[in-house]
């Protein structure tokens, strides 16, 4: 057999750079693979009717608008008419070019080469090809220097770099993944018009724009280097390589707690692009190091991380696991386009075994397969539940990668080595490459073993590479119903032969439970059955908001929480903990809990989460001996009251310093700053910061912060409300003026000429 030569589109690298770090395993393209029936295959379906839903002219009607042209239709609302106009607009065109390839939809098709022409007018004035509000003016602002950066924006805009750079990655998925060659030619336009404006910007002046967020701006101008081989690509590219976030770990310090998760993943994913073109192996080595400390010491049992968008301490995850607001969908759909990139270069199994975990447990769990409608944060909180978007009033990040999901389930179920073709996941699906066809069926993960056909014209001889799994030790291989001995290879069973036509392979791999703590090490377990995450049922009382409207903070679940105490807990011993968990007879992958603290609960069925949809549910579950359990549930139930109490009698709350928290929040700050100690979140100033706080029936607000021997002054739509300090307990309580409507303006500015204390957290009280 001929060495395989469908190397991957996204795998194209120039030939003049002088010392790549090679790709040890090449993956196929996307149109090689097409799924068959399962989970995914339905998911990827549900998918199609949600993009086709979607009105293709309101996405594009903020680029029209910005090109000067009239709009076929409005904008749509949420994110997109308050300041991020236009960043749905650049994951679509990715949906678009992804899902053509991967399933050849006629219709997804011709909506591609709608988008692509309409956004090709859009652009042909002057290069430039953007949704941003008013963008010109902010680019000519910082094309002379005026550089005014914040976390959440710059040049009071909404991360019109992170919004710019949907659209450069929509273009490169159009050229290399849909296959329109008139993508290559806009991306490169849009890419000389970046330079344009940074050319006469200092290496300095341009960090400071990256102080916002500014997505993976980074790689796609390395992807266009690779594309084009002009080195000023590359040179872009490493100007707008982040240096706060890149040089810690390039000495392998982690500095991430507090930090806006998905605002660092994406950086590192350039950092691993460039390393690759250029064999940076020092870069090379960040990207890794960043990957060990984000999956080993950050993440969650189903494969994501951070708790209210930013990464939380590794030593604590009990707020993790009280939050509403649990890991970010963005956040996985990029830690496993970088977990790809590492597993190319490396050859390492363990990536793989990651990857099959999160895509799961995580992504494949973020879409509703019966109403549609993608998620935003997956709750860790026992009981709670979690939010799905609706195609026209729903337009956040997580549904921007929610819809490229589903069309990139096939990307790694199959590659090679050399001339070996290697099975990684076992999805049902077909590969065809050369004249080979792979056909793999199975009913994984109900029934443990999957089956290969090899289908060749002719007899062929080429090794076929099978993941042995980190959750399985005794995995046996037959080949047409004979038993065979594989060798086994860097985590892989090897089988080497003349391949025959219709040749078939049948692997066993047994599956047993397993219960994992969270990363801190606390006795709170998560279950799972070879490498699904395991999780119960709770009730579906009172989702309130469960179908998000386009409210700027609809893609929260909030609803009531049920307090902790009245959740169960496991009575026993650590090193008894799966004696807890028992098989339920005629139903694959379900199993009974037991000794818990509450008999209400005693005997609850666990199933897979990706199954659980629309209800409450609970995936951690905490563990006592029956002494502590004595006195720890007295202190549990206190506290949770207490807790509980605050949430019920809260209107609105702001979480200062925490990027979309301030975002849903229209803050606007002057002379202001934002820092995180022990990841608590504050904002300072030495002149104002102003918050758009929800009003209705309000009574008092409630601030937390530091005091550090300062005072604050409060302001409601622009009157005083009082001087105040934190020096009690860490908060002070307000009064609010009567008749104050649906929504007030809560302006904070210092007491003095000094910098004013730090807010942590503002609540507006019933």
């Amino acid at each position: 057999m001929k060495k395989l030569l469908f190397i991957s589109a996204l795998a194209l690298s120039v030939t003049t750079a002088s010392a790549q770090i090679a790709q040890k395993i090449g993956t196929f393209n996307i149109s090689d693979v097409r799924l068959t029936q399962s989970q995914f295959y339905k998911n990827q379906n549900a998918d199609i009717h949600y993009i086709l839903g979607l009105d293709a002219d309101r996405l594009l009607a903020p680029y029209l608008k910005e090109a000067g042209l009239t709009p076929k239709a409005e904008n749509y609302s949420n994110w997109e008419n308050t300041g991020l106009d236009g960043h749905i607009g650049g994951h679509y065109l990715s949906a678009l070019s992804y899902m053509y390839a991967a399933t050849g939809n006629a219709e997804i098709g011709e909506r591609l080469t709608y988008f692509l022409s309409e956004l090709k007018r859009c652009q042909d004035s002057d290069g430039y090809l953007s949704g941003v509000p008013n963008g010109r003016k902010i680019w000519k602002e910082l094309s002379e220097g005026n550089i005014r950066p914040n976390p959440f924006g710059l040049n009071d805009r909404w991360v019109p770099l992170y919004n710019i750079h949907k659209v450069y990655a929509g273009l490169r998925d159009a050229y290399l993944i849909g296959g329109k060659s008139e993508a290559k030619d806009m991306l490169i336009k849009l890419a000389d018009w970046m330079i344009g404006v940074v050319s006469t910007l200092s290496d300095d002046q341009i960090q400071q724009m990256l102080i916002s967020e500014q997505g993976g701006l980074n790689e796609t101008f390395a992807d266009v280097y690779a594309i084009t081989g002009d080195k000023k690509y590359l040179k872009i590219a490493h100007q707008f390589s982040d240096k706060r976030m890149l040089e810690p770990l390039l000495k392998s310090e982690d500095n991430l707690t507090g930090k806006h998760a998905n605002t660092q993943i994406p950086k590192v994913i350039g950092y691993k692009r460039i390393a690759d073109l250029e064999g940076l192996k020092d870069w090379d080595n960040a990207a890794k190091f960043f990957w060990d400390v984000v999956i080993k010491q950050r993440s969650v049992s189903i494969g994501g991380n951070s708790m209210r968008e930013h990464f939380n301490p590794t030593n604590d995850f009990s707020g993790l696991l009280a939050s509403e607001q649990g890991p970010e969908s963005c956040n996985t759909y990029n830690m496993l386009r970088l977990t790809k990139m590492l597993y190319q270069t490396s050859a390492d199994k363990s990536y793989i075994d990651y990857y099959e975990r999160a895509l799961y447990n995580h992504i494949l769990s973020i879409l509703n397969p019966v109403q549609g409608g993608f998620v935003y944060f997956t709750p860790m909180r026992s009981g709670h539940y979690r939010v799905y978007s609706q195609p026209q009033t729903s337009m956040w990040c997580c549904v921007g990668t929610g819809l490229e999901n589903p069309a990139r389930y096939g990307e790694m179920i199959y590659a090679y080595e050399g001339n070996g073709l290697i099975v990684n996941l076992f999805i049902p699906s077909t590969l065809k490459f050369n004249d080979v066809t792979v056909s793999q069926t199975n009913n994984f993960p109900d029934e443990p073993s999957t089956n290969i056909q090899l289908s060749v014209k002719t007899a062929k001889k080429f090794a076929v590479k099978i993941r042995k799994p980190s959750w399985c030790s005794n995995v046996s291989i037959t080949v047409n119903g004979e038993k065979v001995d594989a060798k086994e290879e860097n985590g892989y069973l090897v089988i080497t032969r003349k391949w025959q036509n219709c040749d078939k392979i049948h692997v066993d791999l047994p599956m047993h439970l397993t219960a994992e703590t969270t990363p801190d090490g606390k006795p709170q377990y998560s279950f799972l059955y070879g490498p699904i995450v395991l999780a119960a049922k709770t009730g579906t009382d009172r989702q309130d908001g469960m179908y998000a409207d386009d409210s700027r903070g609809g893609h929260i679940a909030n609803g009531p929480q049920i307090p902790q105490y009245q959740m169960p807990a496991i009575i026993g011993n650590k090193d008894e903990v799966l004696n807890h968990l028992k098989p339920i007879d005629g139903a694959p992958l379900q199993f009974k809990l037991t000794g818990l603290t509450l008999s209400q609960f005693e005997g609850m069925t666990l199933v897979p989460f990706y199954r659980l949809y629309e209800c409450r549910y609970q995936i951690y579950f905490p563990l006592y001996s029956q002494s502590e359990w004595a006195t720890e549930k007295q202190k549990i139930a206190a506290a949770e009251k207490a807790r509980m109490e605050l949430e019920l009698n809260t209107l609105d709350k702001v979480f200062c310093g925490e990027q979309q928290s301030e975002s849903d929040h229209f803050v606007q700050s002057k002379q202001s700053w934002i820092g995180a100690d022990g990841g608590v979140h504050w904002r300072t100033t030495r002149e104002l910061f102003s918050y758009k706080i929800k009003a209705k029936s309000a009574k008092s607000i409630l601030v937390k912060g530091f005091s550090e021997g300062r005072k604050i002054v409060v302001m409601v739509n622009g009157e005083r409300l009082g001087e105040f300090d934190f020096a009690n307990n860490g908060e002070f309580k307000a009064q609010l003026p009567n008749n104050l409507g649906d929504e007030f303006t809560l302006t904070f500015k210092p007491a003095d000429n000094r910098e004013s204390a730090r807010v942590t957290e503002i609540r507006v009280l019933r």
